[in-house]
């Protein structure tokens, strides 16, 4: 039986990675003078993961990623202006609207008087607080989890807390690795939402074969594969 439904938040609900490019290629064209950009573009990637263990997922992280490699890369001359265009880079992706992304209200909404809801995102707290205030879609969840990562343990807990157990819940979002595969470990349904632009670093192998793991098309359609998963008795 199927009781509780996860939802990813950034590309799943609503726009993310779109916008964390489009400040990337800011990044390169201001410290164009000063390093060539693929090895700015390689530069900044390295920064952003050695520096997850420290600032977590989100934009501060981000941005802080950036501020050090502009001083990395100019061996510490990188002009005070320049620190600034960055600083104001962040701020700029910390208050851009939020963008929902096609069939998230509608798919919510089918979903909520039957299931609980549970938002889990990773990120910024104050941000992702802002732009779920922002979507409207907060009164439809029954949960809302802001986590440092996503983990096999994570999913159990979550699901323990908001509903009952992790073996009768479904997790759906956009990354294979933070989305779906911890949580098919953890004894739930796991279902990929696939986007077009992807943070490299949540790639991952689909695990195929996995008779809970689910790929749709966009979030559209999962309503229709829950229907499906709860008259089925061999799901």
């Amino acid at each position: 039986m199927l009781t509780t439904i996860g939802f990813d938040a950034d590309d799943t609900l609503w726009q993310n990675e779109t916008w964390f490019r489009l400040t990337q290629d800011r990044f390169l064209q201001v410290l164009v003078d000063y390093a060539d950009p693929v090895h700015l573009r390689e530069r900044l990637e390295a920064a952003e993961r050695r520096n997850l263990d420290y600032y977590g997922f989100g934009v501060k992280g981000f941005t802080l990623s950036m501020i050090e490699t502009a001083v990395e890369v100019t061996e510490g001359r990188v002009p005070a202006s320049v620190i600034g265009d960055l600083v104001a880079m962040g701020r700029d992706l910390l208050e851009h609207p939020m963008e929902l992304l096609p069939h998230a209200r509608a798919t919510i909404t089918a979903l909520a008087p039957e299931f609980r809801l549970v938002l889990i995102t990773k990120g910024d707290l104050l941000h992702q607080e802002k732009k779920l205030a922002q979507s409207g879609l907060g009164d439809l969840f029954d949960g809302v989890e802001i986590v440092s990562d996503k983990t096999e343990a994570t999913y159990r807990t979550i699901f323990a807390r908001h509903g009952t157990g992790a073996d009768q819940a479904m997790m759906v979002g956009n990354s294979l690795k933070s989305d779906v595969i911890p949580a098919l470990q953890a004894g739930a349904w796991g279902v990929h939402v696939p986007q077009d632009l992807e943070w490299s670093f949540e790639a991952a192998l689909a695990p195929d074969g996995h008779d809970r793991f689910h790929v749709v098309k966009h979030l559209g359609e999962v309503p229709a594969l829950v229907d499906r998963l709860c008259s089925s008795p061999h799901n």
